[in-house]
C-alpha cells in the first residue's frame, strides 16, 4: 500500500503518529508522513522519528520510492510494526513554503505580463533560485516589484484535487517550460485566485501574507533567453 502523503492535504502538520510498515537497512517506509520528500524544484524535509521508548532516530534524508515515501534515519533501530511519532524540522519546512509560494506568484507575473517561462528552478532554506526565458535581464526587478505588491494583499492561497482531463482546460496550468504535463488521473492544483493556478505538489503557505518580501540576492545573465535570479523572502 503506497505512503499516505499528509502534507498533500495539509502543509500545516508538522508532527503525526504512523506505523513502520517496512525497514530497508536505514531506510525506514511509514503507512503515513508529514515529510516533503523533495520535487518540483524544493529540497526534501528532515527531523526525527520518536520511538514509544522515547529513543529519537534522526531523519536525515526523504525521497521517493515508486508509490512509497522512504525515510533515511541514522541513530537508532526501528522493525516493521513499530509504531512512532514524526518530527519534522518546522522552521526549515516554513522557510521553503514561503519560497515556495513566492516563486509561483513570480512565475504567475513573468508568465501574464511577458510571456515568460520558468526554465529550471531550487528551492533551500536559505534562498531559491529561478531561471526565466526571458531576453532581458532588466525585467527581473519589476518582476519582483509586482510579486511583493500581489503577496502584501493577503490573498487566500487553495489547494484542491482535479481529473486530469479537467485540469488541462486551464491556461498555463503548467508554467515550466519543457515540462509535459503529468501523466497522473487526478492533479493536485494551487490557486490563488486572481494571480496564478498550477499543477503542484509541493507544501504551500495558507495565505500569500506570510510570504514576506522578496528580496533579490543577485540577477545573472546565464545565456540568450536565459537570465537566473537569487532571492529570499524577509519578513
Amino acid at each position: 500500500m503506497a505512503t499516505e502523503e499528509l502534507y498533500l492535504k495539509d502543509s500545516y502538520v508538522k508532527e503525526f503518529e504512523a506505523k513502520v510498515t517496512k525497514i530497508n537497512g536505514n531506510e525506514v517506509i511509514l503507512d503515513k508522513t508529514a515529510f516533503y520528500p523533495g520535487g518540483g524544484g524544493l529540497e526534501n524535509d528532515v527531523g526525527k522519528l520518536i520511538k514509544n521508548n522515547g529513543e529519537v532516530l534522526n531523519v536525515k534524508e526523504v525521497k521517493r520510492q515508486g508509490d512509497d515515501i522512504v525515510h533515511i534515519i541514522e541513530g537508532g533501530e526501528l522493525r516493521e510494526g513499530d509504531n512512532v511519532k514524526g518530527v519534522i524540522d518546522w522552521n526549515r519546512r516554513y522557510k521553503m513554503m514561503r519560497l515556495h509560494t513566492a516563486s509561483h506568484v513570480m512565475a504567475a507575473v513573468a508568465y501574464s505580463q511577458f510571456n515568460a517561462l520558468i526554465t529550471g528552478g531550487h528551492i533551500s532554506p536559505e534562498y531559491a533560485k529561478d531561471d526565466f526565458n526571458l531576453e532581458n535581464k532588466d525585467l527581473i526587478p519589476q518582476i519582483v516589484e509586482k510579486a511583493n505588491e500581489i503577496l502584501s494583499k493577503g490573498i487566500e492561497v487553495k489547494v484542491y484535487f482535479l481529473p486530469r482531463e479537467e485540469a488541462l482546460k486551464i491556461p498555463g496550468i503548467v508554467k515550466l517550460a519543457e515540462r509535459n504535463p503529468p501523466s497522473i488521473p487526478i492533479w493536485r492544483i494551487v490557486e490563488i485566485p486572481g494571480v496564478d493556478i498550477q499543477a503542484d505538489g509541493g507544501p504551500h503557505v495558507k495565505n500569500t501574507s506570510e510570504v514576506g518580501k522578496i528580496h533579490i540576492i543577485k540577477i545573472e545573465n546565464r545565456g540568450k533567453n536565459r537570465k537566473r535570479v537569487y532571492y529570499t523572502v524577509e519578513s
